[in-house]
C-alpha cells in the first residue's frame, strides 16, 4: 500500500509540472534601497546620467524624466537565443522597461515588461515574454530544446544584469566627503 500512495504521489507531482511552467509569473525584477543624506534631485540626476551616458543595453528609447515625481523611465534592448529545429542558436531581440521612482528615504527601481520581437524584419511586431513562452513550449522538438525554459532563463539573467549595472553605477556616487580623504588633520 506504502508504494501505491508513494506511485501516486511521484505521478501528481508530474503532471502538476508542466502546468506550472506554462503559468510562471511574468519576469521582472524589482528592487527597495534606502539611502542616507542623498535627495530625490541628486538621484534623478544620477539615474539620468546612468541612462544617458552608461546604459549599455540597447539603443535606448523612450526615455522619460519627471523631476517633480522623481521618475525615470526608458526602453532597453538585449538578446535571446533559443535554439532552431536544426539545433543551432537562433536571435531574437527583446524589449524591457526599466523605471526608478525616487524619495527622500531612498529608491526603488525595476527591470521588466519584456517583449519579444518574434521576427526581425517586423521590428514593430512585439509580443509579451510570457506569451512568446507559451509558443515556444508548443513547438515541436520542445523535449529536446526546452526553449521556453532556456529563454526564460536568459531572460532573467538579463534582466539581473541590467540591475546589477545600475546597482553598480549608483553604489559607485561619490562621496560628499570624498575631499578629506587622504588629508592629514593638521594639514585642514
Amino acid at each position: 500500500m506504502k508504494h501505491f500512495f508513494f506511485a501516486l504521489m511521484i505521478l501528481g507531482t508530474l503532471a502538476a509540472r508542466p502546468a506550472t511552467a506554462q503559468t510562471a509569473a511574468p519576469l521582472e525584477f524589482s528592487e527597495q534601497v534606502t539611502t542616507e543624506d542623498l535627495s530625490r534631485q541628486v538621484l534623478q540626476a544620477r539615474v539620468l546620467d546612468w541612462a544617458k551616458n552608461k546604459f549599455a543595453f540597447g539603443p535606448q528609447t523612450g526615455l522619460q524624466s519627471d523631476p517633480q515625481a522623481g521618475t525615470v523611465r526608458l526602453n532597453g534592448i538585449v538578446k535571446l537565443k533559443p535554439l532552431a529545429a536544426n539545433g543551432k542558436e537562433r536571435e531574437v531581440t527583446a524589449q524591457f522597461q526599466f523605471t526608478f521612482q525616487a524619495s527622500d528615504q531612498g529608491y526603488n527601481y525595476s527591470v521588466g515588461s519584456f517583449q519579444v520581437i518574434p521576427n526581425a524584419k517586423e521590428p514593430t511586431v512585439l509580443i509579451p515574454l510570457d506569451q512568446y513562452l507559451t509558443q515556444l513550449s508548443t513547438e515541436k522538438g520542445i523535449e529536446r530544446t526546452k526553449n521556453d525554459r532556456r529563454v526564460a532563463a536568459q531572460a532573467n539573467a538579463r534582466a539581473n544584469d541590467v540591475a546589477l549595472s545600475f546597482r553598480s553605477y549608483m553604489n559607485s556616487m561619490p562621496s560628499i566627503e570624498d575631499g578629506n580623504v587622504g588629508i592629514a588633520a593638521s594639514e585642514q
